[in-house]
């Protein structure tokens, strides 16, 4: 049986391409990540040779862009440098902000530790800066929407860390515990020992980008839409059916 890819295209012409990742393989090499299997090399045989332009994270579902030439490629990747690509994910973190809106402005320092953390350093740190708003919670849980005006490795997870809501299921900034259906649904009466986990994974998705002056021509920006991945889908469901509130509608 042939296996799915670990990814779908979302957007492609002539000079980019645009696919929604799965959870758990990498954009491209790094320095401590020789996974063999890697989305840019996977795109090979579907476009030839691609241009990584921006990265998120191995464990993070959601958007990504490569180009298919040279020239676009230097165009996009100054303007994600410039910080001109609006860029937009949704977390599903632990505990009940106090705050319907908030940012986060804490310098941060990649490949900081021998975990290859990110970590806080007030004095070493790069600029970085992150916008969040709250779209609903659910027991000890919540959503929310992240804006990251920079874009540092691991920048959401490390902000959202430091507001004291870490993302759930994160190894590196708070814990692996799943997230179970029982441990936020009011009168869950299921079997403890049967039971599957909604959210095994990191649970942030890169959920929308928006390129400037997109197509070539510099006209008009491109904006694209990546759906929530099934597991979160389905956690973020029964979150609202156990809130009583709408979030999906808002958020895909």
């Amino acid at each position: 049986m042939k296996q799915k890819p670990p990814f779908t295209v979302c957007y492609q012409d002539t000079c980019i391409i645009v696919v929604n990742k799965a959870s758990g393989i990498a954009v491209s090499a790094d320095r401590w990540d020789d996974a063999k299997e890697r989305l840019d090399t996977l795109l090979v045989p579907l476009v030839g040779k691609v241009f990584t332009v921006h990265r998120i994270d191995r464990d993070t579902s959601g958007l990504v862009v490569f180009t298919l030439d040279g020239e676009t490629h230097k165009r996009l990747s100054q303007a994600f440098e410039e910080h001109l690509v609006q860029k937009s994910y949704i977390a599903v973190v632990h505990g009940r902000p106090s705050w319907k809106e908030t940012g986060c402005d804490l310098p941060l320092v990649p490949d900081g530790d021998k975990q290859h953390r990110t970590i806080i350093d007030k004095c070493r740190g790069k600029p970085s800066v992150t916008q969040f708003r709250l779209l609903g919670t659910a027991g000890t849980y919540s959503v929310v929407e992240a804006l990251p005006e920079t874009g540092r490795t691991h920048q959401i997870r490390v902000h959202l860390t430091s507001l004291g809501h870490p993302v759930v299921c994160d190894p590196l900034y708070g814990t692996i515990k799943p997230v179970f259906l029982s441990s936020f649904k009011r009168g869950w009466r299921g079997d403890p020992l049967q039971e599957r986990p909604l959210l095994s994974r990191l649970g942030l998705h890169a959920a929308r980008l928006v390129l400037p002056g997109y197509p070539p021509a510099m006209a008009d920006n491109l904006t694209l839409n990546a759906p929530l991945p099934r597991d979160m889908a389905a956690l973020i469901n029964q979150m609202e059916k156990s809130a009583g509130t709408s979030l999906l509608s808002i958020i895909i």
